[in-house]
């Protein structure tokens, strides 16, 4: 009898959990608005790699963490990856990527960049905002992501939409070893209360890019 409910509760249940799941990691195209600019945010694809790998370069000085490689591996793995584009006259200007971990109910943000010209304009918050939502609207616990302990713009942001340093990564970063600052932004009815708040003050410092391990 037991073993028939346990069935019977993941079928059920479990089926539930997925379409869930599929909704929030849908995103359809749709253009935005961003303090008073009009953009377009859209899943990333494929042939959108060379221009999130430009945008790397331009935030550091001609490197790029990630190669095509790396972005097209995030890329394929749609049920627990999710990457975003802002786009504004065809040309793409911000990107985010996040994993979705169903078993620690954490929504881990892999990597963001902003072009250096259009950081302060809001794009990073909007971008992150959208993940914090969709890692509410399934009831995850966490939204976490490192960050150089140097990039003091990125972090103010980060502190700003609530997330605290939790630790610090010794050597994380390859090439030059900087060491990360371990941030998370805790999920409850206090920090929905906190978002709402952020949500009505403007932002104008912007993070640069996050490189994943």
């Amino acid at each position: 009898m037991l073993k028939k409910f346990k069935n019977w509760y993941k079928n059920v249940f479990g089926s539930r959990r997925e379409v869930v799941r599929e909704e929030t990691m849908d995103v359809k195209n749709h253009r935005v608005e961003i303090h008073d600019v009009t953009y377009f945010v859209a899943k990333a694809l494929f042939t959108d790699i060379p221009e999130m790998i430009e945008i790397e370069r331009a935030v550091y000085a001609g490197q790029a963490p990630w190669d095509s490689t790396a972005f097209a591996n995030e890329l394929r793995r749609e049920k627990d990856r999710l990457y975003l584009v802002i786009r504004k006259n065809d040309k793409l200007l911000a990107f985010i990527g996040s994993t979705f971990d169903e078993r620690n109910r954490d929504a881990h943000i892999t990597n963001i960049a902003v072009l250096p010209e259009y950081q302060g304009k809001g794009l990073g918050r909007f971008l992150l905002k959208i993940m914090i939502k969709k890692a509410r609207k399934l009831n995850y616990k966490t939204v976490s992501l490192e960050v150089r302990v140097s990039n003091k713009s990125a972090q103010r942001l980060y502190r700003d939409l609530q997330f605290e340093q939790t630790g610090v990564k010794r050597g994380y970063y390859f090439g030059d070893h900087e060491d990360a600052a371990d941030m998370v932004l805790y999920l409850n009815e206090n920090e929905d209360e906190a978002a709402a708040e952020a949500d009505e003050q403007d932002q104008n410092t912007e993070p640069q890019t996050r490189e994943q391990n």
